[in-house]
């Protein structure tokens, strides 16, 4: 996804609305802003292909608005993970058209065009109801990157005949997000029934010897099957966005 904000200006100085030393001016503030607080990282589209996401654990609600309203003047759509429903009132006081969320904790500003060069869908799979919300917010990650994404929920090993009945989408899937607690046996178990790729999500769901995610953790990491790629606990947001990268690949 180019930086819109840059064509935009680029395309001025072609066509002589704008002369060069305006556009230098502009060009000053697009590499970072300084807000005392926070550098806002208004080049990340350009190296990435998507802006800059706020992670709003740990951030005041008055910060994640000044950060939002910064990234919002020069993105079609910014996103803001890990958000309270406090920050979310503050960033909508300022920016109206703010979306909030609920499940995936997830703010969003914006409505992305599907991204044209995006090929197949991304199916997005939890084990149990329990990890719907990391799985969301997977899935509106994947989609505010402009792929498409389906949910198949609550399919997990105890009883692996909702899995079964449902391989017609495992087979139809560009990419496949796997998201299981306990001892998250689901991500190898799909691992071992398809030919693409499989990035499996641990959460912290689960009894005491589950340990907070890190028994799911380490069973993904040592899965039997092959192609199968894992981000961190509880982190649905990298999922989505890798397998959004992999839809444009």
């Amino acid at each position: 996804m180019p930086d819109p904000t840059l064509r935009s200006l680029l395309e001025r100085v072609r066509a002589g609305e704008t002369d060069i030393e305006s556009a230098l001016r502009e060009l000053r503030g697009l590499p970072f802003e300084d807000l005392g607080f926070a550098k806002v990282d208004h080049h990340r589209a350009l190296r990435r292909g998507f802006p800059e996401v706020v992670f709003c654990q740990g951030k005041t609600a008055a910060q994640v608005a000044g950060i939002m309203q910064s990234l919002a003047a020069r993105a079609p759509v910014v996103l803001a993970t890990r958000a309270t429903p406090e920050q979310h009132a503050a960033v909508q006081a300022a920016l109206p058209a703010a979306v909030y969320h609920e499940t995936a904790r997830i703010i969003q500003i914006g409505q992305p065009a599907p991204a044209p060069e995006a090929h197949g869908t991304v199916l997005v799979v939890t084990a149990g109801t329990a990890d719907i919300p990391v799985a969301d917010e997977a899935m509106v990650t994947l989609e505010a990157a402009g792929a498409r994404g389906e949910r198949l929920f609550d399919v997990g090993v105890a009883g692996i005949h909702r899995l079964l009945g449902h391989r017609d989408r495992l087979d139809a899937a560009r990419a496949i997000i796997v998201v299981a607690g306990m001892e998250g046996a689901l991500a190898s178990v799909v691992g071992g029934l398809v030919d693409k790729p499989v990035i499996a999500v641990p959460t912290s769901v689960g009894y005491g010897a589950s340990f907070e995610g890190l028994a799911a953790l380490l069973a993904m990491l040592n899965a039997c099957a092959s192609g199968v790629v894992v981000v961190n606990i509880d982190n649905g947001f990298g999922a989505g966005y890798f397998a959004a990268m992999l839809t444009r690949m």
